[in-house]
């Protein structure tokens, strides 16, 4: 039998036994350990550039264009639909369980500890492969500047880099990610600028699905709006990555306001992706043109501004690359930590992980070992390999999420969440019928990474049936959220 969702922790829900590092009682709640010195506009920053929207814009973006031609507006519209019905499940989570676990530490005390652990799994495997998929693709865009740049060593050096970073103080990393994040917004801005100075394709293209067809394949021909639905699946991806925030909720001053970051960068994200592609579209100076070229953004910004320009924004894209390595990281490591600190581990590798540096005030540990797993990850396996295990990882996630704020309020767990969002429980269940059907969509596609997806889902309840549930009295007893003092 399932173990029965976590509810508001008390001293007496924890029997006697051994402490997070291995001594004392597991206490009724988490000890204020990490450094509360984050504003919610650094949150912020950093949430953002794990978003990273330059990078969605040129890699997701135009994968989307060359299926759907000027209609990918509308995908990305309806995208940003299904975005916002997530972000409100995120707001509403995130404000009741301020906790740097992030999405395990909604399952776990909505969904049940065992189904808490197994997303943990996910998040913490898929975490580690998206990462390495982001950091190899740095060499194609360091490349355009020098031609050695363009292989494998680009991309594992700045896994190399961002674990290094991600280790400093939580504010330092806020204006590095901040620094960099404005970076990219720029070369955004240059797409955004070149197309509306030089609009040449009527407004009605915005909502023309067109494919390429003829003798030559270079020639538009009408499209289906079954296929604008699916892409729409390709199109939520490129928004993901506004419910980062909560993992940085016990470093943030009025941590019970992160719903509203959430839902600011998710509207920050939609703003910085749908302005340039709307642009491109209209100014492009050929739709055939822009939907058979290998790289569409850099075929506009060749057309458009030549190869200097196109030269300059490459590396502002090269940066948006980096951060979005150095915030996933700092991410990944307060999930391992937050895991040990949670007791899910032997003491003797859970106690070092659940360390955090005295005066760094981060996981140092945690964060390092995430960086040397990623490395590892990246030099040893395909990039191929790692593009398809990520493919259905996020779908398993928010179908859990949304399950996670449904059973929430049925449950009453989330009866303290400062934050309440509207239309429950139409949202979530919205939620859940969209991405079963892009479920169904992948499947057709390729059965192969929702298999991935759900094995890794697998691993994580055998791991919690095999060595945690036996040790249920002193292991994974998910204690309340740290809550800041009084006028702190």
């Amino acid at each position: 039998m399932a173990d029965p969702p976590a509810g508001p922790a008390t001293a007496d829900a924890h029997p006697t036994g051994p402490g997070p590092t291995g001594s004392g009682s597991p206490p009724a709640g988490y000890a204020q350990e990490l450094s509360r010195s984050l504003s919610l506009r650094e949150n912020m920053l950093i949430t953002l550039s794990s978003v990273t929207p330059a990078s969605s814009v040129f890699i997701v973006v135009p994968a989307v264009i060359q299926r759907l031609g000027g209609a990918a507006a509308v995908a990305f519209a309806l995208a940003a639909a299904v975005g916002v019905l997530m972000a409100f499940c995120y707001a509403e989570l995130s404000s009741a369980f301020p906790i740097t676990g992030g999405e395990y530490a909604f399952a776990a005390r909505t969904l049940g500890r065992a189904t808490g652990f197994a997303l943990f799994a996910l998040s913490l495997l898929g975490g580690v492969l998206v990462t390495a998929v982001i950091a190899l693709g740095t060499g194609s865009y360091l490349g355009v500047v020098w031609s050695a740049l363009d292989g494998k060593g680009a991309g594992l050096a700045v896994i190399v880099l961002a674990s290094l970073v991600a280790v400093l103080n939580i504010r330092t990393n806020a204006w590095v990610t901040g620094v960099f994040l404005l970076l990219e917004l720029a070369a955004v801005a240059v797409l955004a600028v070149l197309g509306l100075v030089h609009v040449e394709q009527p407004l009605s293209v915005l909502w023309t699905p067109h494919a390429l067809g003829g003798a030559d394949g270079n020639v538009l021909v009408g499209a289906s709006w079954g296929l604008v639905a699916s892409a729409t699946a390709t199109a939520v991806f490129a928004y993901n990555g506004y419910g980062t925030a909560v993992y940085f909720a016990e470093e943030t001053r009025r941590a019970s306001a992160i719903g509203r970051v959430v839902l600011w960068s998710l509207g920050i994200t939609v703003a910085a992706e749908c302005l340039p592609l709307v642009a491109v579209l209209l100014g492009t100076p050929s739709m055939s043109g822009l939907m058979s070229a290998d790289s569409p953004m850099n075929y506009f910004l060749l057309a458009r501004a030549g190869s200097a320009v196109n030269t300059a924004v490459s590396l502002g894209i090269a940066v948006a690359v980096v951060n979005a390595v150095i915030a996933i990281m700092l991410q990944s490591g307060r999930l391992l930590y937050s895991s040990a600190r949670d007791r899910a581990w032997p003491d003797t590798v859970g106690g070092p992980l659940a360390a955090v540096h005295p005066r760094l005030r981060t996981p140092l540990a945690a964060t390092l070992t995430m960086g040397l797993a990623t490395l590892l990850v990246g030099w040893l396996v395909s990039l191929d390999t790692l593009i398809l295990a990520t493919g259905s990882t996020l779908v398993v996630v928010y179908v859990l999420v949304a399950l996670s704020a449904l059973f929430g309020r049925i449950r009453g767990t989330t009866a303290t969440a400062p934050y309440r969002m509207r239309g429950w429980p139409y949202v979530p269940l919205g939620v859940v019928a969209v991405m079963l059907y892009v479920s169904y969509e992948s499947v057709r596609a390729d059965w192969r990474p929702i298999a991935i997806a759900v094995g890794m889902l697998a691993a994580g309840y055998a791991y919690y049936y095999a060595y945690l549930h036996p040790r249920r009295a002193d292991r994974w007893t998910l204690p309340d959220p740290v809550r800041e003092e009084e006028g702190a």
